[in-house]
């Protein structure tokens, strides 16, 4: 099933209740958000879409495998739609060589999400860890999977669409979380990077392609994604108790997202932001 509502002329975004079908990249096994196409054209590439939850437990990061619906509601007079979900959380990001079950050994991928952590954490060793993950995949034959994670959790997540202004209202409901030994929440806003190429907030900053690095803080007080070739753009706030993190990854048929992602603590049960699209 899927659920698409238009925003303005040639612009709409759509959720499917199973979006894992897609085989091009890796992700293509995670649960998807909303995705933006523009004149029939999907822009989301790797991205997982807007208002899509991921769960941490200490290094070890949960994504959602699938979704479901519980309940739509359109105000036609207002020209407001609201689509209510469950995220089901359920599977971690695994290595695999073609041809093999995937590598079962622990303190591989406790190397692996210290790495990730620390590549995150520390611009400055970025493009040294990087190349060395790369070169270790190229050696080895070894891809992403996603497999399940022996956890499982479900993440509701509330939208209230409205086509006429162009924004997407997204509320957590992280009330149970709490009791899961969930560190960390982060719930990602993410468009393809071949599409999504410029960074621009409210402090002047402007950047472009790869000088856009893969997760830096937010200060200012809003931020966006711009494409040039469609002329849109979608633009985030800070919401108090939350960070905000930007980030683009463009590797090969790898990685090719653009966005941001509100990272708060689970202690927080109920948290909400607005995602503002317009054509520019």
């Amino acid at each position: 099933m899927e659920i698409t509502i238009p925003l303005f002329s040639g612009v709409l975004i759509k959720i499917a209740v199973d979006s894992t079908h897609e085989k091009k990249y890796p992700t293509a096994r995670l649960q998807k958000g909303f995705l933006l196409v523009h004149e029939g054209q999907e822009l989301a590439e790797e991205g997982v879409g807007f208002g899509v939850p991921i769960l941490k437990r200490g290094i070890q990061t949960i994504f959602p495998g699938s979704l479901e619906l519980i309940s739509i509601q359109k105000d036609s007079i207002r020209n407001v739609t609201g689509v209510t979900v469950k995220f089901r959380m359920n599977l971690e990001e695994k290595i695999i060589k073609p041809g093999f079950e995937s590598v079962k050994n622990k303190l591989l991928y406790v190397t692996k999400n210290l790495l990730a952590s620390l590549i995150r954490r520390s611009p400055p060793l970025r493009g040294m860890l990087t190349s060395i993950s790369n070169a270790l995949r190229a050696v080895f034959g070894w891809e992403t999977t996603f497999e399940e994670a022996g956890f499982c959790v479900d993440v509701k997540m509330i939208y209230t669409v409205d086509s006429q202004a162009g924004t997407i209202d997204v509320e957590v409901d992280t009330a149970n979380l709490i009791t899961y030994d969930i560190t960390e929440v982060v719930v990602m806003n993410e468009q393809g990077a071949r599409y999504f190429n410029q960074y621009r907030d409210s402090g002047g900053t402007f950047l472009r392609g790869k000088e856009i690095d893969c997760w830096d803080k937010v200060n200012p007080e809003w931020a966006s994604f711009v494409s040039e070739t469609h002329g849109l753009a979608f633009t985030l706030r800070q919401v108090k108790g939350a960070t905000i993190y930007r980030g683009r990854e463009l590797i090969g048929s790898r990685l090719a997202w653009s966005g941001f992602g509100y990272s708060f603590s689970p202690a927080i049960q109920r948290f909400g932001y607005q995602v503002r699209i317009e054509k520019l």
